[in-house]
């Protein structure tokens, strides 16, 4: 039943659209006054946000296969994983325009300055080869074992995003929500290593049982 339901040819654009709308949302909110009284640090924030909500999805997905026993969950990895990226770029063009101007030598100055935005931009180099690779091409030109070594960045990503999002919320002691994504990627972090673990030694196992 669910490689009938993954074969149906809506399935992808609809996923899209669903990782659009918080984007949206918030072009919609823009335009029509919704974003309260300083609609320039919502829509940073919210971009950041999103992103580091999406992050929580695409380590979510594949634990979401093996809990189904489905593969459409890691068929829907690099949807999310370039809209990720997308929030991201949006999040750090928000920054670069209202706070900065676009003006580098200030942006550069402030990256210098306060901790939490390196952090938030080293999180973004992370995420950089990701999706600069997120295709088959790229599968088929480094080779299957280099491209996933390179794609276990995104556990970079992820603990860098929530650094970012505590350094964020230390300046209004604000940490409720930080504690809640901490959480959520390290139980997802957790998981990922047992399972890692649990397949090495299944591996040496089976090797053993050869020789």
């Amino acid at each position: 039943m669910a490689s009938v339901w993954w074969s149906r040819p809506w399935v992808k654009p609809a996923w899209a659209l669903v990782l659009a709308c918080p984007g949206l949302l918030l072009l919609w909110q823009a335009f029509h006054d919704g974003l309260g009284a300083n609609p320039a640090e919502a829509l940073t924030r919210g971009t950041g946000e999103w992103a580091l909500r999406g992050l929580v999805l695409v380590l979510l997905l594949r634990p979401l296969k093996v809990w189904t026993g489905s593969m459409a969950p890691l068929r829907l990895r690099r949807y999310t994983g370039v809209a990720v990226f997308i929030y991201g770029v949006l999040h750090l063009l928000c920054w670069a325009w209202f706070e900065q101007g676009f003006d580098w030598a200030d942006a550069w100055a402030d990256v210098l300055k306060r901790p939490f935005i390196w952090v938030g931009v080293l999180t973004w180099l992370t995420m950089l080869p990701l999706a600069l690779t997120s295709n088959n091409a790229s599968v088929r030109r480094l080779g299957v074992p280099v491209w996933q070594r390179l794609h276990r960045l995104v556990y970079a990503s992820a603990v860098l995003a929530v650094v970012h999002f505590w350094w964020m919320r230390e300046g209004k002691q604000d940490f409720a929500e930080v504690w809640v994504y901490g959480a959520l990627m390290a139980g997802l972090l957790v998981w990922r290593l047992r399972a890692r673990a649990a397949h090495r030694a299944t591996s040496l196992q089976g090797t053993r049982a050869d020789g």
